[in-house]
């Protein structure tokens, strides 16, 4: 008796286990892995939402995200495991001759069994897409952690601007115009401070008669005044508005 005819249904027929591309989805179906927020990209990947939120990540969802992964890397495992019990079974069948054919599904359940007492939690974290997700989600933290690094490097610094030009006690006074400049610009050579058009107008002046431009301060030594030196004193300016807010205020 050939082998083939002795083999049961769930064995042979097309129906029979395959290892599907979304095994996962296959037992519990696509929409609920969807609803839970696990998605697969264009490359049939495993993504999730919390693993693709740029701006910040809440905890509970993320833990709840990586239960799912480790719910989808168990079933994942178990699914192979049965393949390989199927496929052993079969690979076993062909050692024997057709008159001591076992009990296929008592032997398929036995190899399956001895394979799943194998098991242990971290052979789930080995899973490729499991692995794939921890990657993805320690990236977002860390492009997170850059962000917001730098958000704050920002906000301390324009802090330390105003809490100097306080703490200075600055004359708002332009050392050209003599009167409270409106638009002031740094010179970041020397630091000190000048109204916009006032500073501008002397720079165009002196390049025409091809000379340098000594700094208005008083004092200053420094003698070539740029116009690519210049730059928007934005500290100076937000003092001098706050002052002439509380002046208003006053009145």
């Amino acid at each position: 008796m050939h082998l083939c005819q002795e083999l049961p249904p769930c064995l042979l027929s097309p129906a029979a286990p395959t290892k599907s591309p979304y095994p996962a989805e296959e037992m519990h179906g696509r929409s609920e892995w969807e609803s839970r927020g696990v998605v697969r990209d264009e490359r049939g990947e495993i993504r999730s939402s919390a693993a693709e939120n740029e701006s910040g990540y809440d905890v509970e969802d993320v833990n709840s995200m990586e239960k799912v992964m480790l719910e989808y890397a168990a079933m994942d495992r178990e699914l192979n495991h049965y393949m390989k019990a199927i496929e052993e079974t079969v690979n076993q069948l062909k050692q024997e001759k057709p008159e001591n054919i076992p009990d296929l599904k008592y032997l398929v359940k036995e190899k399956f069994t001895a394979l799943e007492s194998k098991n242990s939690d971290s052979d789930l974290e080995k899973n490729e897409k499991y692995m794939y997700f921890k990657d993805q989600l320690k990236e977002m933290r860390k492009q997170f952690r850059l962000q917001s690094d730098n958000n704050d490097n920002d906000a301390i610094e324009q802090i330390d601007e105003d809490i100097a030009v306080t703490q200075s006690q600055v004359n708002f006074i332009c050392p050209i115009t003599q009167v409270e400049m409106k638009k002031p610009v740094r010179n970041k050579v020397c630091g000190h401070s000048y109204e916009q058009d006032a500073i501008l107008k002397i720079i165009q002046t002196r390049k025409q008669q091809k000379k340098n431009v000594r700094c208005p301060k008083i004092g200053c030594s420094h003698d070539d005044v740029k116009e690519s030196d210049l730059v928007p004193d934005e500290a100076l300016k937000r003092a001098i508005d706050s002052q002439n807010k509380q002046s208003w205020s006053t009145l």
